[in-house]
């Protein structure tokens, strides 16, 4: 039986989170071995990274045959922006932390804690992305079905 054109396109996106995540995961494990201009740089990089993909998602509304698509593109970048302004106007420090003079401290705790409900995210986009891959199969089989066959 030839593969699918979901699981190949689906092996292709799988592939690229398990390196994004291998990437992620090996740089949050330098964090604590690595002097802070180490660090830093690490930061700056990824920050690279993360605008390249910013960019090449805007560049994929532009093209997109499907409306659905196009605004789940659109969803994705404004909740990125969104996360982009809390993080940049300092908010989080503001709303975490008293009106005083931040001690470095309480700002290491306050970006801690951003940190860890960002990962929530990312948890909750793969489920999402879970579920839609789910119904994108189920929706290959069901087209593959005999015409008049009853589902149950």
């Amino acid at each position: 039986m030839p593969m699918k054109l979901n699981e190949e396109l689906f092996a292709i996106k799988l592939y690229e989170l398990e390196r994004q995540y291998q990437t992620m995961q090996g740089r949050i494990r330098l964090c604590g071995r690595q002097d802070r201009q180490a660090l830093q740089q690490e930061m700056d990089r990824a920050r690279r990274e993360y605008r390249d993909r910013a960019l090449a998602l805007q560049e994929s509304i532009k093209g997109c045959r499907s409306l659905a698509v196009a605004q789940l593109a659109a969803a994705q970048l404004e909740i990125t922006q969104k996360l982009e302004d809390l993080w940049d106007k300092g908010h989080l420090e503001k709303t975490l932390c008293s009106e005083q003079n931040f001690p470095s401290q309480t700002r290491a705790e306050a970006a801690a804690l951003y940190a860890e409900y960002a990962m929530d995210y990312a948890m909750q986009a793969m489920q999402f992305a879970l579920i839609t891959a789910l119904y994108a199969a189920d929706q290959q089989l069901a087209a593959e079905e005999p015409k008049g066959e009853n589902r149950p």
